[in-house]
């Protein structure tokens, strides 16, 4: 909690009572909320900030694509449009948001990506315009009441869970804990590797509270070898690191214990990179010449990057990309799987 987050009570207060009400309004009925017109998986948090919906929404993908045709539906945080868009080549981040651009980018051959405000009027927009959609994603709607999904995914990181959180301003929850009942299952998101069962049960124990019925898994970032932007370019260990997500504690550690890092260049989440941005990117990279350094970065601000960098920037600097995905124990993997199969079955 922030300092003297105690000063902002009042206010923590005042926005309970009005997202209690409004749940409660969904919970009696009298705001409705409408199923999809398409078998839906629902991948949110209770909390503002990255708990990698993201990467929870690939590790689907990756699943479901030889499966099924697939769809995914964000808002499209951050864009500068708006109402309902299908990704395609001619869009670029700004028109439909970091996130969706990089799931196009990686998975646009296998699926359709969208964005919309209203899920609800987005969903049955999919249906018409592609009625061979058998399966479609959602990411970042726990709180889009008004869409009822067949599989609500809750996720909260290990190191700040929901449970020990508070309601914003006071805290980072956009709703009060007892959300956590709509979850079909939980996912502890960002747990060290080889977490023991003493632990886990630990977790566990603080969140049965809020959900006793639904499934607790745990899932790990890994990540995998850097790619480059440019195939003329060759990897190197000194590393400069471009960093502009959320949260990037497990990045850097990452980086810091595999490579040499140098330097790390912070940027806000959701970060538009300016011209001042890569001249101080060229700038650091100079420094260390001598090392014959790299940038490495993550595939979201990869995507701005390329989108927005001055001509013959990426042939100058060596830039690559880290990969993240989802790791979950063979056991955590199964119960997974086994949900998702009765969803789209």
């Amino acid at each position: 909690m922030r300092p003297y987050a105690f000063l902002l009570y009042p206010f923590a207060l005042l926005y309970d009572l009005i997202t209690r009400i409004r749940n409660t309004f969904f919970d009696w009925g009298w705001l409705k909320s409408r199923r999809s017109p398409i078998s839906s998986i629902l991948v949110g948090n209770l909390r503002v900030g990255g708990t990698g919906k993201t990467p929870m929404v690939e590790y689907l993908i990756e699943y479901l694509k030889a499966k099924k045709n697939s769809a995914t539906l964000s808002r499209g945080y951050g864009r500068k449009t708006q109402g309902f868009l299908q990704a395609s080549v001619d869009l670029t981040p700004s028109d439909i948001g970091d996130e969706p651009f990089q799931i196009y980018e990686k998975y646009g051959n296998d699926i359709s990506v969208f964005v919309g405000e209203d899920r609800v009027e987005a969903a049955f927009q999919i249906a018409e315009k592609q009625p061979n959609t058998e399966v479609l994603l959602l990411d970042d709607a726990f709180q889009h009441r008004s869409f009822r999904a067949d599989l609500n995914i809750l996720l909260t990181t290990y190191d700040q869970p929901f449970f020990s959180d508070f309601l914003l301003p006071m805290g980072r929850l956009r709703e009060s804990r007892s959300g956590a009942k709509r979850a079909n299952l939980i996912v502890v998101t960002k747990s060290p590797r080889g977490l023991d069962a003493q632990e886990r049960g630990r977790v566990k124990k603080k969140i049965i509270p809020y959900n006793p019925s639904a499934p607790i898994l745990f899932s790990s970032i890994g990540y995998g070898q850097p790619v480059t932007l440019q195939p003329e370019h060759k990897f190197s260990d000194s590393v400069i690191l471009v960093s502009g997500i959320s949260d990037d504690s497990q990045l850097k550690s990452f980086v810091s214990n595999n490579y040499d890092l140098l330097e790390t260049l912070n940027y806000p989440d959701h970060h538009d990179y300016k011209q001042e941005d890569f001249e101080r990117m060229k700038q650091v990279y100079q420094q260390y010449a001598s090392k014959k350094p790299v940038l490495i970065t993550t595939e979201k601000d990869a995507v701005k990057v390329k989108s927005s960098c001055p001509a013959g920037f990426l042939r100058e600097i060596p830039i690559f990309v880290l990969p993240i995905q989802v790791v979950f124990s063979p056991e955590d993997e199964q119960i997974l799987k086994s949900f998702i199969d009765q969803v789209i079955l």
